[in-house]
C-alpha cells in the first residue's frame, strides 16, 4: 500500500490554535484536524504547507516561520499517511475555510483527543509536552535527594522532570517521590515515576510513569489510564516498535553521544536518531551526552527536545 505523505500545519495565534472540520464525506469525516495537504511531487514541506494553508484557509504563512514538530506514521487500515508536522505562530490573514470546512481559535487545553483521527493524536501529545525533559542524578539518601532536587529547581525548572533512583528500595523511593511532588508542584513541574506502573498507585498525582526497558519489555499493553503520561525508556528500534505497541506517550532514545557516566558506551550518534525518530509514532526526547546547546540539532533531528540529568542536575 502507497503511503500518502501529507504536510500538516500547527498554527498558533497568541494561545489558539487553528482547528478545522474534515467533511463528512472525507476519510475520517466529521472529524477536528490541523490544516494541511499532500505535499505534491517537486514541492518541499514547506511549500506544500504554505500552498495549502492559502488554499484552505486564506491565511499567509512565511515560509522561514515554520518549525518541525513531529512526523507521524500510521496505517489506517485502508490508507497509510506520513504526516510532517510543522509549526508557526506568524500566519496573517483572517482564516476561513475556503473548501466548505468550519475553521476555528481553539486552545489547547479545548482539544480532545477523541476529536481528532488516531494518527493526529501524536500531534496533541506533542504539543502538550515540553521540549526539555529533566532526569535526577546521583544522591544517597531520601533527604539527600529532596535537597537535591529543592536546588536544581532553584536554578531552572525543567517542565517535566523525571524521578530516578532505581538504587532506592520501594518505600524509600516512594517517600521521596512525595516530596519530590510537593517540590515540583510549588517551582511549576511536572513529576514523571520511575519504575513499574505499581507506583502510580502510591503517587497517584504524579503525572504518569516512565517504565526502564526491563520493565517495558515485560508487557503487552498499555499499564496506565489515558488520563496519565506512559513514557519508555528505548536504545533501538525494536525497543522503539514495542513502546508504541504500549501507546507509550513519549520515549527517551539514546545515548546519542558518549556520557561522563557510561565511557566507552555504544552511541546511536544523530543521523541514527534521526533515522529512528522517524519510525517513531510518539514524541521522542533525545537522550545522553546531550544538553540545551543540542536543542537545535535534536529539533532538526525530528525530536520533541532533548533529556538528561547534567545539564540541570
Amino acid at each position: 500500500m502507497k503511503e500518502v505523505h501529507v504536510a500538516v500545519a500547527v498554527i498558533w495565534r497568541d494561545d489558539r490554535l487553528l482547528i478545522a472540520r474534515r467533511p463528512e464525506h472525507a476519510h475520517q469525516g466529521g472529524l477536528l484536524e490541523f490544516p494541511g495537504g499532500k505535499v505534491e511531487p517537486g514541492e518541499t514541506v514547506g511549500q506544500a504547507l504554505v500552498r495549502e494553508i492559502a488554499e484552505e484557509t486564506g491565511l499567509a504563512v512565511p515560509l522561514g516561520s515554520l518549525q518541525p514538530v513531529i512526523g507521524i506514521r500510521h496505517d489506517y487500515g485502508d490508507k497509510r499517511v506520513f504526516l510532517d508536522v510543522w509549526q508557526t505562530s506568524a500566519a496573517t490573514g483572517v482564516a476561513e475555510g475556503r473548501e466548505g470546512q468550519p475553521v476555528r481559535w481553539m486552545r489547547l487545553d479545548e482539544l480532545r483527543d477523541h476529536d481528532f483521527p488516531a494518527a493526529n493524536r501524536a500531534i496533541l501529545g506533542a504539543l502538550r509536552l515540553p521540549d526539555r525533559y529533566g532526569i535526577t542524578g546521583p544522591f544517597r539518601t531520601p533527604a539527600e535527594g529532596a535537597t537535591r532536587l529543592a536546588q536544581a529547581l532553584a536554578t531552572g525548572a525543567p517542565p517535566l522532570v523525571l524521578l530516578r533512583a532505581p538504587w532506592l528500595e520501594p518505600g524509600a523511593y516512594l517517600e521521596l517521590a512525595r516530596q519530590a511532588l510537593e517540590l515540583c508542584s510549588a517551582a511549576g513541574s511536572r513529576l514523571m515515576l520511575q519504575g513499574s506502573p505499581a507506583v502510580l498507585a502510591s503517587v497517584p498525582e504524579a503525572a504518569g510513569v516512565h517504565l526502564p526497558w526491563r520493565e517495558a519489555v515485560q508487557l503487552a499493553e498499555r499499564p496506565v489510564g489515558r488520563d496519565k503520561l506512559l513514557a519508555v525508556s528505548c536504545h533501538n528500534r525494536d525497543e522503539v516498535a514495542h513502546a508504541a505497541t504500549l501507546a507509550a506517550d513519549f520515549i527517551t532514545l539514546g545515548p546519542v553521544q558518549p556520557t561522563p557516566s557510561h565511557p566507552g558506551a555504544a552511541t546511536l550518534g544523530w543521523p541514527s536518531l534521526a533515522e529512528q525518530v522517524q519510525l517513531a509514532p510518539m514524541p521522542v526526547f533525545a537522550l545522553g551526552g546531550v544538553g540545551p546547546g543540542d536543542l537545535l540539532k535534536a529539533r532538526a533531528a525530528g525530536s520533541q527536545g532533548i533529556a538528561g540529568i547534567s545539564y540541570w542536575w
